[in-house]
């Protein structure tokens, strides 16, 4: 069993310090048997696409914030940044391990209706990592409209499949909630997968509402755990190894999947 904590709360528009400090207090009373942390996508300045605002290089002060952190509380941290690198900037999402090591996910799907393109560049490879016999991959936010790029493998000779959860975290309004809410079930029976959604709420520079909407959706495409709308807090759910590979096993539709190749 992985026990998760997903973090749902506003973001403070541009204002690093000020996202960094309410995160400091919102992890104050975090379970200590907490597995995985999960923080909203840009956690620490908002969907944000001016890096002329921000202390060069753009990232740093985040991405050490949330390496101090995953180190001091003995968790995996996730969550992703607006990151400069060679000129460049991403919505990178780092998975940061207790030791302070890491992987890191470059956003694939930029949204191009808010501009995202003319800012980052978008990333081009999977990445899925490991976590106590779990495996999980990483996406963001808009990412979540686009099954063919997160579709689960099964290999017949091992009877192995890429991924046991997808962790989706986001920044996506509540005019457009009704598409998130059918897409992650749909994701996760699709794949027969856990589906991990971590969203923002508050309403942004552009008085743009979110209502945040976080939850778990079982590799039966229920929804497990959810937080009420709109409330700012912790949200506890766990991760059932046991439970998923016997449904696998039970119900093997991995034999039938549609071979094929994501360029």
């Amino acid at each position: 069993m992985i026990k998760l904590a997903l973090i749902q709360t506003d973001l403070v528009w541009e204002n690093i310090q000020e996202n960094l400090d309410k995160f400091d207090t919102l992890l104050q009373d975090l379970k200590t048997d907490t597995d995985i942390v999960i923080l909203p996508e840009v956690f620490s300045t908002g969907f944000a696409l001016n890096p002329s605002n921000f202390e060069k290089p753009v990232g740093k002060k985040a991405f050490n914030w949330l390496k101090n952190k995953a180190i001091s509380l003995k968790k995996v941290l996730v969550a992703s940044i607006l990151f400069e690198e060679n000129k460049k900037y991403y919505n990178r999402m780092f998975w940061i391990r207790p030791d302070g090591s890491f992987d890191y996910y470059d956003k694939r799907h930029l949204f191009q209706m808010g501009d995202e393109h003319k800012v980052m560049t978008a990333g081009d490879k999977h990445v899925i990592v490991s976590y106590k016999g779990m495996r999980f991959m990483l996406q963001i936010c808009y990412d979540l409209r686009f099954p063919v790029w997160v579709k689960n493998k099964y290999d017949k000779k091992t009877d192995s499949h890429d991924y046991d959860a997808l962790i989706y975290i986001a920044n996506w309004p509540t005019i457009r909630k009704h598409a998130y809410m059918s897409l992650l079930k749909a994701r996760a029976i699709e794949n027969q997968s856990y589906v991990v959604w971590v969203n923002r709420i508050g309403v942004n520079n552009e008085y743009v509402s979110h209502s945040g909407d976080t939850q778990v959706v079982d590799h039966f495409g229920n929804i497990q755990d959810q937080m009420p709308k709109n409330k700012d807090g912790i949200l506890y759910s766990s991760l059932k190894l046991n439970s998923l590979t016997k449904y696998r096993k039970d119900y093997k539709i991995g034999l039938d999947w549609d071979e094929f190749i994501v360029k």
